[in-house]
């Protein structure tokens, strides 16, 4: 009869052990969270560090009149900076302005991908081992800089470019773009698709279309792929190894 008190007695003698090994474990695993947790934050504060003085370098290379976005993948950031290169960066900029040419051509937007950005050296350069990028130039820009006014022809490919002249009406021409050398934008087969094209006409089109146009505020060593019309603009891919961004290096 006695045996059953002890049984309680034994029971309630071993519950403030097995408490005491449950807190144990759960605050070794608010310390490992904890530390996780630190680490992650710390990690983040490096990688907004590498962001801003990426985004710092491409605008003082590219001379946009704001700094772009930069977002740089990959975890843990820190052993990318300890090895002195991040494995990918995103960047997307606005408005890059076009120097040195009689028919300035704004980039409009360009999202370019790094792979092995070098993160030593100043804030004034920045350099990447391979670069694939879209440099987007909208009917505003390109009509701006062109002349004529530019919009999306009514065949793949293809663009239309019109003007208007005192008593002659307005004139349409219909023209195939392509890639060409020297990272050009080339127009070519014009065709006229409305009005008549008298010797004024002619020579504003011609002046517009006739020589391909060059991108000269590409970041250097990145050379022009292919050309997309699309309803809203001409998108130019790009791609390019140990490609620097620094005040002098944008294509000349």
């Amino acid at each position: 009869m006695p045996a059953a008190p002890f049984r309680h007695a034994a029971a309630s003698a071993r519950r403030p052990a097995s408490r005491r090994r449950r807190g144990t474990t759960v605050a070794v695993a608010s310390a490992a969270a904890l530390l996780v947790g630190g680490g992650v934050a710390v990690d983040r504060i490096a990688a907004a560090r590498a962001e801003s003085r990426t985004a710092e370098a491409f605008q003082e290379g590219m001379g946009t009149p704001r700094q772009p976005s930069v977002h740089v993948s990959g975890f843990p950031v820190l052993t990318q900076l300890a090895h002195g290169s991040l494995r990918h960066v995103d960047i997307t900029a606005h408005d890059l302005p076009a120097r040195g040419t009689d028919r300035p051509l704004p980039v409009t937007e360009l999202t370019v991908g790094l792979d092995g950005l070098r993160t030593g050296g100043g804030a004034e350069e920045a350099r990447a081992r391979a670069v694939q990028a879209t440099a987007f130039l909208s009917y505003g820009d390109l009509s701006d800089a062109l002349g004529p006014g530019v919009s999306r022809g009514d065949e793949p490919g293809r663009v239309d470019a019109t003007i208007g002249l005192p008593l002659a009406g307005d004139v349409t021409v219909s023209a195939a773009v392509s890639a060409a050398p020297g990272n050009r934008i080339a127009f070519t087969d014009v065709r006229v698709t409305r009005g008549e094209l008298f010797p004024p006409a002619k020579a504003l089109l011609d002046k517009a279309l006739a020589e391909p146009v060059p991108l000269r505020n590409i970041p250097e060593g990145l050379h022009l792929r292919s050309v997309t019309v699309t309803d809203e603009g001409i998108s130019a891919r790009f791609s390019g190894e140990a490609v620097t961004f620094r005040p002098d290096a944008s294509s000349a």
